[in-house]
């Protein structure tokens, strides 16, 4: 299987950015699109939204990634995939001193420990394409500190020390590593936020990026691209 002709896999992609991005491929290009959730009834109306974006096929799989024998129920192999897509992730809005060790762990488990479980069951198929992509979903907050979301913070600098070490050790493969840091931008995490939503980034944009760098020839790689608002970071944050 060519990387030309090869599936994108998008982690949490039911919904919010993931859906976005998978809605941008589905309408640019023909390659078929594989969605990765917890939620089974989320993924069957995201599966509709694609299609009806487009898209000649796609593939839904209700997994929780940060359960490494979850991932044991899906035929990678099958999937043929040359492009991963690593944007499940979960916002902990919590100061450190009220934070729990609980959700301290489960931000770096959803944030940082999903995206090395799938990464680590494609890198092998990857490495038999002419070119593959890994993904990178991460944040601004991967690179200061954030008073208010510190369990967040950390979890992304982890994600994206991942992202920097992942990119050193393939660098000489035809495996490319990038690494998105996101600003402010809209989901359905802010819909019950008292903020206008045309100041955030348009979710749409970060799929567009995406398909941009998927497009890059074998010569080139994005290492990491910061993509914020127009006018700058908004309250609350």
């Amino acid at each position: 299987m060519a990387y030309e002709n090869a599936a994108v896999i998008i982690s949490g992609g039911s919904k919010g950015i993931g859906l976005s991005i998978a809605k941008v491929f589905a309408r640019k290009t023909s390659r078929r699109i594989v969605l990765i959730a917890r939620n089974y009834e989320d993924l069957k109306s995201a599966q509709k939204e694609v299609l009806e974006a487009g898209a000649k096929s796609v593939e839904i799989f209700a997994v929780d990634l940060t359960d490494q024998n979850e991932l044991e129920t899906i035929d990678f192999e099958s999937l043929n995939a040359g492009i991963l897509v690593n944007n499940a992730g979960s916002y902990l809005y919590k100061l450190l001193a009220e934070t729990s060790t609980l959700e301290f762990n489960q931000q770096f488990k959803v944030n940082a420990l999903s995206a090395f479980h799938l990464t680590q069951k494609l890198l092998p198929l990857f490495h038999k394409l002419d070119r593959a992509l890994v993904l990178n979903i991460s944040s601004q907050a991967a690179m200061a500190g954030f008073a208010d979301s510190g369990a967040y913070a950390m979890s992304k600098h982890a994600m994206l020390g991942y992202t920097r070490s992942l990119r050193k050790e393939l660098m000489h493969t035809n495996i490319a590593v990038s690494a998105i840091n996101l600003g402010q931008t809209y989901s359905t995490s802010w819909e019950e936020v008292d903020v206008d939503s045309q100041k955030l980034i348009d979710p749409e944009d970060v799929g567009k990026l995406i398909l941009s760098l998927s497009e890059l020839s074998v010569r080139s790689v994005a290492e990491e691209i910061t993509l914020q608002p127009q006018g700058g970071q908004i309250n609350p944050m």
